[in-house]
Parts: structure tokens; C-alpha cells; sequence
């Protein structure tokens, strides 16, 4: 399994975004392995329409929400409180809370791997971090 943030799905549609190509061509190999969470979701979405592209929060939330991107994750009431342990314990990490709730998503379901633009998932200690 690939878990994927909101970086990845912020670059995945956005053409103007730097890490597009990368975005773009690495989730289409992959998907088959793509995971992510209702709340990488939530934050994807509120991202486009912060800045401005509400269309394509429109576009891409019902595939999100449908799983045709990727395996979709509940966050359960205990990983929302183990998420506020770390989001506690971690208060040197600029995390934001939907980071710590990736984080333990990652640790439950044992993932290796996760997709990410942002030096957060780095910073977790517990994933490879792709593409490279």
C-alpha cells in the first residue's frame, strides 16, 4: 500500500503545481496500491477551495469519495484520539492535525510507503517517502 496526502492529490490536479508531472504519472502506475483517508480528503478539498478552485474540488471529490483514485480509509474514534496524542506529543512538528491522523493510519495499517510534497511525512520516521 502507497498512502497518499494531500500534497500528492493537491499536485495530482493542479497543472501548475511543480510536482504535477511527477504526481500525475505516479498515481496513474500505481493505483491499484493507493490509499488515503476521509480526512486527507476533507483537507484536499478545503485546499482547492481555498485557493480558489472550487471547480475542481467538484471534479475531484466524488472520485476521491467514490474510491476510483484510491482505497478509502474511515478514521475511526480511536485513531482520532491516538491522533491527538501524537498531534500532543509532537508539538516541535509543524503537523497539521489531518498529518497526525495520517500517521497513525500509516503505524495501524502497517504502510511502507507514502506520497507526499511536503517534508511532514519525512519527518514521521516511519515511511519511505515516493517518488524519491
Amino acid at each position: 500500500m502507497i498512502f497518499v496526502d494531500t500534497s500528492a492529490w493537491f499536485a495530482r490536479y493542479t497543472p501548475r503545481d511543480k510536482f504535477h508531472p511527477a504526481a500525475r504519472d505516479f498515481l496513474r502506475k500505481n493505483r491499484e496500491l493507493l490509499v488515503t483517508t476521509d480526512y486527507v480528503v476533507d483537507e484536499t478539498l478545503t485546499l482547492f477551495k481555498a485557493r480558489d478552485n472550487y471547480d475542481r474540488a467538484l471534479l475531484v471529490g466524488p472520485q476521491l469519495l467514490s474510491e476510483e483514485l484510491a482505497d478509502l480509509v474511515w478514521v475511526e474514534p480511536k485513531d482520532v484520539q491516538a491522533a491527538w496524542e501524537v498531534f500532543e506529543r509532537f508539538r516541535d512538528k509543524q503537523w497539521s492535525f489531518t498529518d497526525c491522523v495520517s500517521y497513525v493510519i500509516i503505524k495501524r495499517l502497517q504502510i511502507t510507503r507514502a506520497m507526499a510534497f511536503d517534508d511532514h511525512f519525512r519527518q514521521f520516521g516511519i515511511v519511505e517517502v515516493v517518488p524519491a
